[in-house]
């Protein structure tokens, strides 16, 4: 089956990342992926949560946005929405999932991911392209000497699949999403462990067989964003 866009059901949107693409961030880049764009931000400060206070750890946090010209009708400006809520709180435990807190320190790196251009995967692509620029802020307080070891411990992206007409699809634009029978989110690192699998039905029930599919498509196009991701950052982890 040829989609819209002339790609097979297992092709990935072409994905281009711009690393630096702002300089005032410790670090930063704007990730495309097909017609979607969201510029990411990563921001180092020297303090913790109080929760964190005086425990040698550091933190991770996000916020997420859709800027009002994103979409064909303008967004309201605002963090505050419910759905703006859940995905940043996603993005956050999917870096979380990476980082040695310990070996960061008693600082918090906070991610912003601001979504100029939506044509759907809005919340992975913030996933993917958070982790770039997190990763760039890290290298940069290294070159710096404020940390001695990197702690990184994998990669992390995410992607999504679902079943539109019948088909099991990767990494599906607006106008797939948009009438999918069902559509997953999946996040996973580098060695193949899942952070989050988020999978829901619209209309249609999926079975155990296509769930499984699903997942297999996902890791494919997953390993092909952390290959992205490494030729942006270099291959950063240990061992």
């Amino acid at each position: 089956m040829s989609r819209q866009d002339g790609r097979e059901r297992t092709d990935m949107r072409h994905v281009q990342v711009t690393r630096d693409y702002i300089k005032h961030p410790d670090g930063a880049c704007l990730i495309e992926v097909g017609e979607t764009r969201v510029v990411c931000t990563a921001s180092i400060e020297e303090i913790v949560p109080q929760f964190l206070k005086n425990s040698g750890q550091g933190w991770v946090t996000a916020e997420y946005a859709m800027l009002p010209g994103s979409c064909a009708t303008r967004i309201k400006r605002s963090l505050s929405s419910g759905r703006s809520f859940e995905i940043q709180r996603l993005i956050g435990r999917s870096l979380r999932a990476v980082v040695d807190m310990e070996k960061l320190g008693e600082r918090t790196i906070k991610i912003d991911c601001d979504v100029i251009q939506a044509d759907g995967g809005t919340r992975t692509a913030s996933i993917t392209g958070g982790f770039i620029a997190m990763a760039l802020g890290i290298k940069k307080l290294m070159r710096n000497g404020v940390l001695t070891a990197m702690p990184l411990t994998d990669f992390v992206a995410a992607v999504s699949v679902g079943i539109y007409q019948d088909q099991i699809m990767l990494d599906l634009d607006y106008s797939e999403d948009s009438k999918a029978d069902m559509d997953m989110n999946v996040v996973m690192i580098g060695k193949g462990d899942f952070v989050e699998v988020q999978g829901t039905a619209e209309g249609k029930t999926f079975n155990k067989d296509q769930m499984n599919q699903l997942l297999l498509l996902a890791d494919m196009g997953i390993k092909d964003l952390i290959c992205i991701q490494k030729e942006t950052v270099g291959n950063i982890i240990a061992g």
